[in-house]
């Protein structure tokens, strides 16, 4: 069974504004059966903090094209994106690239 974790949670380019307009949560990930990913981290973040419009940040059962993933500022795709295994303290940063103009 997997340990509770600390993870910050962080919004930028502004996504924030899907959450309220808070860029950082210092969240508390529940124990659970399976190890914490980032695809279970979605689901969480969806349930608990995202306040509207999960359309503009959520597809399927990942982000939205353009919005870029860093984990402990390390871009996801090099980390296994939805696959990756969280660890206590990471740093999880979501930056929206989508601007309208």
């Amino acid at each position: 069974m997997a340990a509770p974790l600390s993870v910050e949670v962080e919004f930028g380019g502004g996504a924030e504004l899907l959450f309220d307009g808070v860029k950082k949560h210092q969240v508390t990930l529940p124990k659970q059966e399976e190890p914490w990913d980032i695809r279970n981290l979605l689901v969480w973040i969806k349930k608990n903090l995202l306040k509207e419009r999960p359309e503009l940040f959520i597809q399927g059962d990942s982000v939205r094209p353009g919005i870029l993933v860093l984990i402990n500022d390390a871009d996801w795709e090099l980390l296994g994106e939805l696959d990756y295994q969280l660890q206590d303290k990471d740093s999880v940063l979501f930056i929206s690239t989508l601007h309208g103009g």
